[in-house]
Order: structure tokens, then C-alpha cells, then sequence
């Protein structure tokens, strides 16, 4: 399919070079006072994980990749590996650990994950905004200790570390924003 750098999205994947696939982090429509204008992309390797600042002159042609997003299920790890499965078709597919990426810290077996392939090869995986986990270790807050701006660190169950407030224990379940580890807040179970 071919689109213009008119109608670029964030998320969009665009075939370039010879077919290397890259998805579309940040874009900025430029119009200098003289000139043609432009557009300022950001956008990451779908293979590789690596990040490019490429620009196109505004109205290029751009062929874009089919990506096929699926709500899959995670069912456990075989290695490097990501094992998920199509509830609809009970297919099974296998995702690296390259391609899980960040998103691994956030994933507990029997969860849904969105998984974006193109002819059947992952591209990459999104989770929901924020997730629910339960803190699997963390020190005691000490009271009065305000040196840290009120925050400690703390082990989530996936094994990620996260900061969270001193009035948090270890048991506790809370709120995690997927994108950036922040924590959101605690649950009441």
C-alpha cells in the first residue's frame, strides 16, 4: 500500500530501503518561510529495535507494511522466547525476546497482549496502557526518611523493578504504567 508523508500516524509501519520495515515513533510537519516543506520523522527499525531521525519532503510517496494486530494471550517463556496463543484460533506463535523488548517486565502468563505481525513475522508487542501487579519484595519504609522524595524501590512480581511510595509493602498489588514504569497507584484486592 502507498500513502504520502501527508497522512504519516505514530505506530504506522513503512516499508523503506529495499523492504527493512520501520515504525513510525514521532513526526513534525515542517514549513520553513523558504522552501519547500518538509517532514521530520523519528522511526525505529521493526527488526532491530534501532532508532533513526529520517526526513521526507512533504507529499512523498511512502509504501506502507500490512500489519496484522492480533489480541493474543501469553502463556509462558521457552528460552529467549515468548510463547502466545490466538484465542480465536488457537494457533501459537513464537515471539523473541528482541521483539517482547520492554514489554516482557509487564507480562504475566495468561494475559492479553496486542501482537502486531507482518506476513506471520512479529513486529513488536503493545500492552494496555497500565497493568495490574503485586510487589514481590520491597524494604520497609523508614518514617521520616525524606531524602529519597518519598519514594523506594520495589521488585514486582515479573521481576522488574519499579519506584513506588514508602507506604507500599511487599504483598501489595498496584498500577503500572506499561510505557514508562511509573507507578499509578495501589489496588485494592
Amino acid at each position: 500500500m502507498a500513502t504520502t508523508t501527508n497522512d504519516l500516524k505514530n505506530g504506522m509501519v513503512l516499508k523503506l530501503d529495499g523492504g527493512q520495515l520501520w515504525a513510525v515513533v514521532e513526526f513534525q510537519h515542517v514549513k520553513p518561510g523558504k522552501g519547500p516543506a518538509f517532514v521530520r520523522t523519528k522511526l525505529k527499525s521493526v527488526l532491530s529495535g534501532k532508532v533513526v531521525d529520517k526526513t521526507f519532503n512533504a507529499g512523498t510517496k511512502v509504501e506502507t507494511a500490512n500489519v496484522d494486530k492480533r489480541e493474543m494471550t501469553y502463556l509462558y517463556k521457552e528460552g529467549a522466547d515468548f510463547i502466545f496463543m490466538d484465542g480465536d484460533t488457537y494457533d501459537q506463535i513464537t515471539v523473541s525476546g528482541e521483539v517482547v523488548g520492554g514489554a516482557a517486565d509487564y507480562m504475566l502468563e495468561n494475559t492479553s497482549a496486542m501482537v502486531a505481525t507482518n506476513d506471520g513475522i512479529p513486529l513488536y508487542i503493545e500492552l494496555s496502557a497500565s497493568v495490574e501487579l503485586v510487589i514481590q519484595h520491597t524494604d520497609p519504609g523508614l518514617q521520616g526518611d525524606r531524602s529519597t522524595g518519598g519514594t523506594k524501590p520495589a521488585t514486582l512480581e515479573t521481576g522488574a523493578e519499579i519506584q513506588v511510595p514508602l507506604f507500599i509493602n511487599t504483598g501489595d498489588k498496584v498500577k503500572v504504567d506499561t510505557r514508562d514504569a511509573r507507578y499509578l497507584g495501589r489496588v485494592n484486592s
